[in-house]
């Protein structure tokens, strides 16, 4: 008979971490008396990321003696007490590889049903002093179990286990955790998977992302897509040369560069969203200037378009505006992105602001190409006539769509220009607006411009019906950052290491949205923990090479592994949390 070993309670606290204050719930202690299980925590008891943890799918953790016998053996420590691993209840009995999603425990006055395995985090490796923690949890098949209170009541230390009832397809929380941490992903395991009410719906997101690899054949491209979006695999890695083929004006502030390959030969086909990495050499820069920009033509051509707005002060933008010619050569790195055009059949909202138009406009090529049934609505937010591009190119494409529908909005219209014929809204797109239009719920919506205007939109979206899910944003310049549970001030601006670690400098490492470049040092450890001293945006969770919140996709060099991740990344991309640059990289940061 199972038995209930220790109950374990604790409250958030702020703890020192590298440097910085992390918010967590990680440190749990026994409690003597009943305690009792309410169906978010147990009395007592709190989460410090409820994003990650906690909730009611997650409102209790066990972990077994077993495991701590385990652990001691092979950590070769004996200080373990109750709650070291994080857990609300110490189990004698209720293996990993016993205990299935889905059954059903009577402990004391509660129950409770099994949802999913523990979620991998560095959190555990803080509270026991051991950084590989969360990687050696799934690499052992020992990473314990959440359950939910079906029915709340007292527990105590030294009531027994009651197994009320089993879950369906019998599949225990070992082999779920390994379906999706480990390589492999047999579709079979993955249907059984789905097929269990109990296992909670973010793995069940997860679990049904990897089964979508499976149908379509793109787990061929490496990577895990239950835990992150990569990009596909890039044509030709690091930089190639191509040639600028022309030069366009869009508007007074946007132009357009064709590039062309130098042998004449058609370029690969870049997919509708992503952009391309440009690396400039100009007279005045120390290193070179490396700057992304989303491509503005139709996919599928033989040439690439990527339109660019001059800004004031923009090293790149002036160069490229001022010294580039036609004819000049560019060093190109390979179109990437994971801000693409589904394959659906439902309704499309392209939303747009400034020079935020050019990914969705490749969208829009692309459904124009094909003549796509869909309905497809254009809205895009410009100043005025003068700075709105691509105005005529829209219009003629749209007119090959049967279903399509064009929203303009000019902030500060000029007397040229024609209400409801230049122009469909005077002023700004406002949330009270688009609601008003009713837009599909089934749609999917891609969002690309200022962070006011689509912080704005995205919330318009959801108040009119739109899943979070349906709504895709694609950023100018580096991405939000994601530290889990760290205590963070005001943002500061990338910049170099304010005291490099001993040793000789080695290869440079690149952040291109950042536009950083900066020696590497051993002493960073990590190109994760060099991007954390340049103030670099970053996101991580586990911190081992095992969750890949951290794949970033790596435009030139290669990376080597220590330890090696669970499972690789996606071909051109690195787990920065794991890797160091043997020589000159790139990342896409």
């Amino acid at each position: 008979m199972a038995a209930l070993v220790a109950v374990n309670v604790g409250m958030p606290k702020d703890v020192p971490w590298h440097g910085r204050t992390t918010r967590t719930g990680i440190w749990k202690s026994p409690v003597a008396g009943p305690v009792m299980a309410r169906r978010l925590n147990l009395d007592g008891d709190g989460q410090g990321d409820l994003a990650g943890h906690g909730g009611e799918q997650r409102a209790v953790l066990v972990y077994q003696l077993s495991s701590y016998r385990h652990w001691q053996e092979y950590l070769e420590r004996d200080d373990f007490t109750y709650g070291q691993f994080g857990e609300n209840l110490t189990v004698d009995g209720l293996a990993d590889d016993e205990v299935c999603i889905g059954d059903r425990y009577g402990i004391g006055g509660a129950v409770f049903e099994v949802t999913q395995p523990r979620v991998t985090c560095y959190r555990v490796g803080l509270r026991l002093g051991e950084p590989q923690m969360a990687a050696l949890l799934v690499s052992h098949r020992r990473p314990g179990f959440y359950m939910r209170v079906l029915t709340e009541g007292p527990v105590r230390a030294g009531d027994e286990i009651v197994k009320i009832s089993s879950g369906p397809e019998e599949m225990t929380v070992a082999e779920i955790d390994a379906l999706l941490y480990l390589p492999g992903h047999a579709r079979p395991q993955l249907e059984r998977a789905l097929r269990i009410p109990a296992l909670s719906p973010g793995w069940k997101t997860s679990l049904r992302a990897l089964l979508d690899d499976a149908d379509h054949g793109s787990g061929a491209a490496g990577g895990n897509r239950g835990l992150t979006t990569s990009s596909p695999p890039p044509a030709w890695p690091g930089f190639h040369r191509l040639e600028v083929a022309g030069i366009e004006p869009e508007s007074a502030s946007i132009f357009s560069l064709t590039l062309a390959a130098v042998d004449g030969e058609p370029l690969p086909a870049a997919l509708p969203g992503q952009f391309l990495t440009i690396r400039l050499r100009p007279d005045a820069q120390p290193s070179p200037v490396i700057r992304t920009y989303s491509l503005s033509g139709r996919p599928g051509a033989e040439t690439y378009r990527i339109s660019i707005k001059q800004e004031p002060h923009g090293v790149a933008s002036t160069y490229l505006r001022q010294h580039v010619k036609t004819g000049d050569v560019l060093d190109v790195a390979a179109p990437r992105g994971t801000f693409l055009l589904a394959d659906a059949d439902t309704p499309v909202l392209l939303l747009s602001a400034g020079v935020g138009a050019t990914p969705v406009l490749a969208m829009l090529h692309a459904l124009a190409a094909e003549r796509s049934q869909r309905a497809v609505w254009w809205l895009h937010a410009a100043r005025d006539g003068e700075n709105h591009p691509f105005a005529d190119e829209v219009r003629a494409l749209l007119s090959q769509l049967p279903a399509g529908r064009s929203f303009l909005a000019y902030s500060r219209p000029s007397d040229a220009d024609r209400p409801g014929v230049d122009y469909t809204v005077g002023g700004r797109f406002t949330p009270e607006w688009i609601r008003g239009l009713e837009p599909p719920r089934d749609a999917d919506a891609y969002l690309c411009g200022p962070s006011t205007f689509m912080r704005d939109m995205t919330g318009a979206l959801e108040a009119a019906g739109l899943p979070s899910s349906r709504i895709h944003t694609e950023v100018f310049g580096a991405r939000s950052a994601l530290t889990p549970g760290v205590v963070t001030g005001s943002a500061r601006a990338p910049h170099q290491p304010a005291a490099p670690p001993g040793g000789r400098p080695g290869p440079s490492v690149a952040f291109a949205r950042s536009g950083l470049t900066v020696p590497w040092h051993p002493g960073y450890g990590t190109l994760l923990e060099l991007a954390e001293a340049c103030d670099v945006p970053v996101r991580w969770s586990c911190r081992t090479g095992t969750c890949h919140t951290c794949e970033t996709a790596l435009l030139s060099g290669r990376v080597e592994y220590a330890p090696q991740p669970l499972e690789p990344p996606a071909g051109g991309s690195a787990l920065i949390c794991c890797s160091t640059p043997p020589a000159d990289v790139v990342l896409d940061l």
